[in-house]
């Protein structure tokens, strides 16, 4: 975790939540820089209050993909009144060509968005490895084309050991030879090689259809995969939080 600011530092700063289904991802941002990060289970009033402390928050996003109680958005807009509730109608530093922007994930675009803020120009795609897999493509030109969805790496796991009668629940750590020798390393392996192979070839087919494209990695299971993969990729564990900074700064400044 990067260190804490005094009080003194901590002025004029973005605060950033990302509520997901699970937990919720909490960031201050001064000046585009990260300065101070945290997760809880539910990004309720106190936990937000403890976790601004002294700082000056000067603009709010809100990205969640459940709804949350009314008393947190009448808590945040008393903190301030720059807030922000991510949806298909923010304004992006981007042009959306998705046919159905409303049933698009605000994490996919916040992913995409934190990308495209650090390489602006570039044919990005990017890729988030979490309890579903993403893969997200924007153009060179800034108009973001679309992407696919998958299972993600436990998911998948899950699923051998649910809808079957014998195979067991494996854990993603172990052994994940090319082929395995037992049922352990065959289940982890078909999960784990299966996986890469994917993730390779939608790289490959982009590089050769694509300009100098780059890949970036993001999501729970990014660093599991991040030293297996064969394409060089900018692995970063912020990159949704940096995204939503990002929109947020767009929308002060348009």
């Amino acid at each position: 975790m990067p260190n804490k600011k005094s009080p003194e530092d901590l002025q004029t700063m973005n605060l950033i939540i990302d509520q997901g289904n699970t937990q919720a991802k909490l960031a201050i941002f001064q000046n585009n820089q990260l300065v101070k990060w945290g997760n809880t289970p539910l990004a309720i009033g106190e936990f937000i209050t403890n976790f601004i402390g002294e700082a000056s928050i000067t603009g709010i996003i809100l990205s969640s993909v459940r709804e949350l109680p009314k008393d947190t958005i009448s808590s945040l807009k008393s903190i301030s009144s720059n807030l922000i509730v991510l949806n298909h109608q923010t304004r992006l530093p981007f042009t959306l060509a998705y046919r159905t922007p409303e049933t698009l994930g605000r994490d996919r675009i916040a992913a995409v968005a934190g990308a495209w803020f650090d390489h602006p120009g570039c044919n990005i795609l990017v890729i988030d490895a979490g309890t579903a897999i993403t893969y997200d493509f924007i153009e060179a030109s800034g108009i973001y084309q679309g992407g696919n969805i998958a299972p993600g790496l436990e998911m998948r796991l899950k699923a051998l050991h649910h809808f079957t009668g014998k195979l067991p629940l494996v854990s993603k750590t172990g052994d994940t030879p090319l082929l395995g020798y037992n049922t352990e390393t065959a289940i982890r392996s078909g999960v784990v090689q299966g996986l890469i192979f994917e993730i390779e070839s939608y790289i490959d087919r982009l590089k050769t259809e694509k300009r100098n494209l780059l890949v970036f990695l993001t999501g729970g299971d990014a660093f599991y995969f991040d030293k297996k993969l064969k394409n060089t990729i900018f692995a970063d564990e912020f990159l949704v939080l940096k995204g939503l900074n990002s929109i947020l700064e767009y929308n002060a400044q348009n």
